[in-house]
């Protein structure tokens, strides 16, 4: 998706965690590796952007870790699952994105590269994270490891 307004735009990351590794994605464009995410579309909610990345991204169907308020939705009320953390960081000048952090666990479905956004897909475990190979920026090492102690199912 293009970029809804030329400063700033919301945007998903999800840290998929599965067998104590995280999936990442060399994203063509900014030629660096990087958890599943992107956009939120005008016409979806924080919840519904991750879900749809992460399938559109990876082919899984996935289920976002965290807590939800207690509340039942009513009419012009709904109850969103936090992200687990936030943060703003810069793209190109100037242009930032706020992003929004999830975590979260593979339902169902099998690991497929998306071609027309990224050059390779691969999980990678904790001991990958430091590796110069990778790339990974400390905020990401960060999250990723956060990702494999609440999400992750062994």
């Amino acid at each position: 998706m293009p970029h809804i307004h030329e400063k700033i735009d919301f945007t998903v990351s999800i840290f998929i965690a599965q067998d104590q590794k995280v999936l990442f994605v060399f994203h063509k464009q900014l030629q660096r590796w990087l958890p599943i995410g992107g956009h939120i579309e005008l016409d979806e909610h924080p919840e519904q952007a991750a879900i749809r990345e992460a399938k559109e991204e990876s082919g899984l169907d996935v289920e976002l870790v965290g807590e939800r308020l207690p509340i039942q939705s009513e009419d012009g009320f709904i109850p969103l699952l936090a992200p687990t953390y936030m943060d703003m960081h810069l793209i190109k000048e100037p242009h930032w994105h706020i992003g929004m952090i999830y975590f979260a666990k593979v339902k169902t479905g099998e690991v497929t590269l998306n071609v027309e956004e990224h050059q390779d897909i691969q999980w990678l475990g904790e001991n990958d994270f430091e590796d110069v190979k990778w790339g990974l920026s400390a905020p990401l090492k960060f999250y990723a490891r956060e990702a494999l102690k609440r999400a992750s199912d062994n």
